[in-house]
């Protein structure tokens, strides 16, 4: 395999494409945002894997998708875990309540957990989706990219290399941070947040871009036509500037 020759001026500034809440419940839709990666040139995003999702959808070793994962895996993806169920059971209280409620829909899962649940689960994903894969996840992103004080500690007791959040990529072990950068995403729960999703995704293909650029899907992208026009006018905008990357070229 030859690898793809960029100019030197695209071969610094780098897109970071990945599919987020991968798991058995959503595989049509990751099957069909997947393609349309493809299609425009992003062959292997990263995936960001839920262990079981709402407590509905558990991976389980030895079952078909497990074999997909694996496969998925050794095919070039990078596999991050990306919390354990998606799903906020907690309660809040000043800013983290704001963001609980105006952020996400119930599910900034590791917002208000303590440390050692928070490390519980972490070590308890990793450990599944590696003996899955075969090999060391990525590392990790919460659901939702909200994360309290007990998720901090837990990602720097567990050793976790590499994590993500709205605005910054960084190695929680060191603290470095390594790429600044809004992520581009979209929503689907509501009119307004669709709108809103539409316009930011619009806004990022006529201004400049920094050189690292983030791109995310999620499962409900895939039920709205709109939606995934506007994902895939922007991948194409990016793709123009930008490289495919692994999130693994950031680490020094």
């Amino acid at each position: 395999m030859f690898a793809t020759a960029y100019p030197t001026a695209m071969s610094t500034r780098m897109l970071l494409a990945s599919i987020h809440d991968v798991g058995p419940r959503s595989e049509s839709a990751f099957d069909a945002l997947q393609a349309r990666f493809a299609e425009l040139g992003v062959e292997r995003p990263a995936l960001l894997v839920v262990p079981d999702h709402w407590g509905e959808a558990p991976i389980r070793p030895g079952t078909r998708f497990a074999t997909r994962l694996r496969s998925l895996a050794e095919e070039g993806h990078e596999i991050f875990l990306h919390g354990w169920y998606h799903r906020d059971t907690g309660t809040h209280s000043g800013v983290a309540n704001f963001k609980a409620k105006h952020m996400t829909a119930g599910e900034g899962e590791f917002l208000g957990l303590g440390a050692i649940e928070a490390e519980r689960r972490i070590r308890e994903g990793r450990a599944l989706l590696e003996d899955i894969i075969g090999r060391a996840v990525t590392g990790f992103v919460a659901p939702a990219w909200l994360y309290g004080e007990g998720a901090h500690a837990a990602l720097r007791a567990t050793g976790i290399a590499l994590a993500e959040d709205h605005w910054r990529v960084w190695n929680p072990v060191t603290g470095a941070v390594l790429a600044k950068s809004p992520v581009i995403t979209w929503a689907s729960r509501t009119r307004m947040r669709r709108w809103s999703s539409l316009a930011v995704a619009a806004a990022a293909r006529a201004v400049p871009l920094p050189k690292v650029m983030r791109l995310a899907v999620h499962p409900g992208d895939a039920t709205s036509p709109e939606l995934l026009a506007s994902i895939s006018a922007t991948l194409a905008s990016m793709l123009k500037t930008h490289r495919p990357a692994r999130y693994a070229e950031l680490q020094p």
